[in-house]
């Protein structure tokens, strides 16, 4: 186990540099810049203020020089750049917004599991029946439903017409109430639990389908056992190993945060933050911001991995 674990964290770092050369890449190949902005901004600026403005932004440095002195500042100086358009270091604007983030993306993850694991297990030992139907049937609707036309709509009926919450932001201007921030939760902790739900349901009643049907649950069954104790001690146990997958895989999505849903609802986290920093070419956070998500993901795949054998004895780590 522990030589496996070391071989993939030697993988990751391969990836890890490779993506991100690549991402460097693709940022540089973007048009616009600070520069860009700020001449903008500025008409009748001369050519050779332009030009130094260029070197001491590095801008015209060549790909393999700009990646080197970028790996340096983050590893060297551990220095994570400065925000242009938000005038803050990125570590700050990062700490603020991973905050926000995590308060809203943890409670719709912790929402539909809570949800989807015991309905899932409920329908498929009801296959057929009317409650299988009806939550297949809201499933489906839950995963074609669009975000972006959900939250708009959810914020049209409950905040416009009825005005029973409040439409956008995270707190109310002047508020500091625990209260008043779960007000401001709801409306998208629903929108990120419809499709989160309908497709974890489907996820869990599949998986518990097939496992009901191995020779083990019919042996223990055979043997006398309540329904309960097979369920429960002999099934669930293997039925989890997706589910297991769909946790360690939504780790990076706790941080990175869900940009759709986040915009509409004007919540000031990871989402919005990335959209923002690449609309408005603002590199350091952008490549950050990047760089976060592919660490988590590539840790959260070896995470899934190792948990496979703590949920599953028959899987060994070779």
């Amino acid at each position: 186990m522990r030589a496996y674990i070391l071989r993939r964290l030697l993988q990751t770092v391969v990836v890890l540099v490779l993506l991100s050369f690549a991402l460097r890449a693709i940022m540089d190949a973007m048009p616009g810049n600070i520069v860009d902005m700020m001449v903008s901004s500025r008409p009748g600026v001369k050519p050779e203020d332009v030009k130094r403005l260029r070197k001491q932004y590095g801008l015209d440095d060549s790909l393999p020089v700009a990646y080197v002195k970028w790996v340096k500042m983050l590893v060297v100086d551990r220095d994570l750049g400065f925000s242009y358009s938000y005038k803050l270091p990125v570590s700050e604007l990062l700490g603020l917004r991973i905050s926000a983030t995590l308060k809203l993306m943890v409670t719709s993850f912790l929402v539909s599991l809570a949800l989807a694991i015991p309905l899932g297990i409920y329908v498929a030992l009801r296959q057929h029946s009317v409650a299988d139907y009806v939550v297949n049937f809201f499933a489906f609707a839950g995963i074609s439903v669009p975000s972006f036309w959900l939250g708009i709509l959810i914020m049209y009926l409950f905040a416009v017409r009825l005005g029973w919450l409040p439409p956008d932001k995270m707190r109310s201007p002047g508020v500091e109430t625990f209260g008043d921030f779960l007000r401001h939760l709801i409306l998208p902790t629903v929108v990120l639990c419809v499709q989160s739900v309908a497709s974890d349901v489907r996820y869990m009643r599949a998986s518990m389908l097939e496992v009901i049907r191995e020779d083990y649950v019919r042996t223990a069954r055979a043997k006398g056992l309540g329904e309960g104790a097979v369920i429960w001690k002999h099934a669930l146990r293997n039925a989890l190993i997706p589910i297991v997958t769909l946790v360690a895989l939504s780790i990076p999505g706790l941080v990175s945060g869900a940009i759709i849903t986040e915009q509409i609802f004007s919540w000031p986290g990871m989402g919005q933050l990335l959209y923002k920093s690449v609309v408005n070419g603002d590199s350091p956070v952008a490549m950050v911001s990047f760089l976060l998500i592919a660490l988590l993901t590539l840790l959260s795949n070896l995470l899934a991995d190792i948990l496979y054998a703590v949920v599953d004895p028959r899987i060994r780590l070779q």
